[in-house]
């Protein structure tokens, strides 16, 4: 079949929904499709990115002013790199600890600002460029179905413009459109297009069951929902070796991905700094002051990586002691990291317990770590039990941590029932 797909985030973006549609665009060209992507050009690469085939054709178009500008800086500090690396002796740089600094700061004040301006984001900026390209590829392409990959809701506006002309749409709202971040002043618009949306679209994909829940509560049974969760790496290449060394004195524990005001670290950070024996060990692309103030007064107890790439990350993670989870404000989402956890067959360690968190109930179902109460003493307890456990050398003795147990979560297999429903 000829697909195309709409993905405003698709690489260099390192965001989860870039690698999703990296992923599953790679498996479904493996199964026979032919896939054309309409995205952004963002400017400058990105290391570690799962590797697109050369069958797979990209249609790239200017982002808008403000992200134009954006990408034309990203080419600027790649060719700056790509200088510095030419002079720079093999293995002399360090892993880059990435702290959010002033220029952070004034491109979060930016990005709010343009939420006043642009829907659903400053990513809304791109619906006119897109618009125009879109239909010149329905065009050309003639795709036997079109997907949308939200976010941004943008997208999804754009999916309903092939719809509108007569082509099979699937939308991908991993997230509904009306999330508990929406800003307020885009709630009705927000509403009024994930309505709109389950009307028109021939299937719509979520990643996770309360996701489908909340849309089916809200407009019925209007589209068919189906979950296709993330997932992990069970087909391509092996990862890369991992620079990070770990000391097998002590608990290695690794946390990977994004803080957010609704996923906070305090308690984890000062139950490491209370715990004898154990090391907490971050990779993160902005690291929030919380962190940086702890790393500055324990550097023996808290290590900031910075930046890992995508496949350096997964290493590191197959290498580590044990991956630390921490949980969403809304408990039922599942972010995108744990089912690279699931995939890397090291023990996960999840921190929070409300009623209906997704999370626990994964790890517990399936064996594959431990479940504490995101508060510093409860955390520290966990902490000391997993400490003694490895010192004795039982530290996973009763976990089921084999990739057979959660082979329906790797890429490939998500691939299969995609391309299964786009067959029907």
């Amino acid at each position: 079949m000829r697909l195309l797909l709409i993905a405003y985030e698709f690489p260099p973006s390192p965001s989860p929904q870039s690698l999703r549609w990296a992923y599953l665009c790679r498996e479904l060209h493996r199964l026979g499709h032919e896939v054309h992507v309409l995205t952004i050009d963002l400017g400058g690469s990105t290391p570690g990115l799962p590797q697109l085939p050369d069958g797979i054709t990209v249609h790239r178009t200017y982002a808008g002013h403000v992200r134009g500008l954006v990408a034309r800086r990203r080419r600027h500090r790649e060719r700056v790199r790509a200088v510095e690396s030419a002079v720079t002796t093999p293995g002399e740089a360090p892993l880059r600890a990435s702290r959010s600094g002033w220029k952070q700061k004034l491109s979060s004040l930016l990005q709010r600002l343009a939420g006043f301006v642009w829907f659903p984001d400053l990513r809304g900026e791109w619906l006119p460029i897109g618009r125009a390209r879109l239909d010149v590829l329905l065009e050309e392409v003639r795709p036997d179905v079109v997907v949308s990959s939200h976010e941004p809701a943008t997208t999804l506006e754009l999916g309903l413009r092939a719809r509108a002309a007569g082509f099979r749409w699937i939308a991908d709202l991993a997230d509904p459109v009306l999330a508990p971040y929406t800003p307020s002043r885009w709630h009705a618009r927000a509403q009024g297009l994930e309505a709109e949306v389950c009307r028109q679209a021939e299937h719509v994909l979520v990643t996770t069951p309360s996701a489908r829940d909340v849309l089916r509560r809200r407009h019925g049974h209007a589209a068919p929902i189906s979950v296709l969760t993330q997932g992990f790496e069970d087909a391509g290449d092996p990862p890369e070796a991992t620079p990070v060394e770990f000391d097998p004195g002590r608990l290695e524990l690794l946390y990977t991905g994004s803080f957010y005001a609704f996923r906070s670290a305090d308690a984890l950070l000062q139950a490491v700094v209370d715990t004898p024996g154990v090391r907490l060990n971050v990779a993160t692309v902005h690291a929030p002051d919380a962190l940086l103030q702890a790393i500055d007064r324990h550097p023996d107890r808290i290590r900031l990586l910075g930046f890992l790439p995508h496949r350096t990350a997964i290493a590191t993670q197959r290498e580590a002691d044990v991956l630390v989870n921490l949980a969403n404000r809304d408990a039922m989402q599942v972010p995108g990291k744990c089912y690279e956890y699931l995939g890397s067959g090291r023990p996960i360690l999840h921190l929070g317990d409300a009623p209906g968190d997704a999370v626990a109930a994964l790890v517990r179902e399936r064996r594959r770590g431990w479940v504490a109460a995101s508060d510093a003493d409860g955390i520290a307890a966990c902490l000391r039990e997993l400490v003694a456990r490895k010192n004795a050398g039982t530290l996973t003795g009763e976990l089921s941590l084999g990739v057979d147990e959660v082979a329906e979560f790797g890429w490939s297999r998500l691939a299969a029932r995609l391309d299964a429903l786009l067959r029907t």
